[in-house]
């Protein structure tokens, strides 16, 4: 197997991201940020244009905005979460506020962090790669506990 980790770095290319936000500035930013990154980038406007896009693409890891119109961030997560075929999938939740409520919410639907989205490039970058990072440093730190 391809190691996970270059130069104490996790290697994002190649890496399936769904990004799901009513913002398309914010959608823009996220594929523009990690497409440089080397990820493969699908987006959605809302949870329910997602569910069809995760069936379609099976992302590595997801990106979802809280408040969104028709099915917030929240409920989409739970239904990423409650499918056994997909809940296994990290869901990164992408909110304007970071405040514990966020947070712990994020974490009763299944979510693995909460990041505090900034539209500013430096902070979208940190928004976006550090999640991205800590999934994938998890993901092997599992695959080297197991064998």
């Amino acid at each position: 197997m391809e190691s996970m980790i270059t130069n104490g770095k996790p290697k994002l290319a190649g890496l399936k991201v769904l990004v799901i936000d009513d913002s398309k500035t914010i959608r823009r930013t996220a594929e523009t940020l990690l497409t440089k990154e080397g990820c493969e980038v699908f987006t959605a406007v809302d949870g329910f244009d997602a569910l069809s896009k995760i069936a379609d693409h099976q992302p590595d890891i997801v990106f979802v905005d809280i408040m969104m119109p028709r099915l917030d961030g929240y409920q989409t997560c739970s239904l990423i979460k409650h499918n056994k075929v997909f809940k296994q999938i990290p869901v990164i939740m992408l909110s304007s506020k970071d405040g514990l409520f966020d947070r712990a919410r994020g974490r009763i639907v299944g979510s693995e962090h909460v990041s505090k989205m900034d539209s500013q490039a430096r902070g979208a970058t940190v928004s976006l790669l550090n999640p991205v990072n800590l999934c994938i440093s998890l993901a092997v730190s599992r695959i080297f506990y197991i064998t």
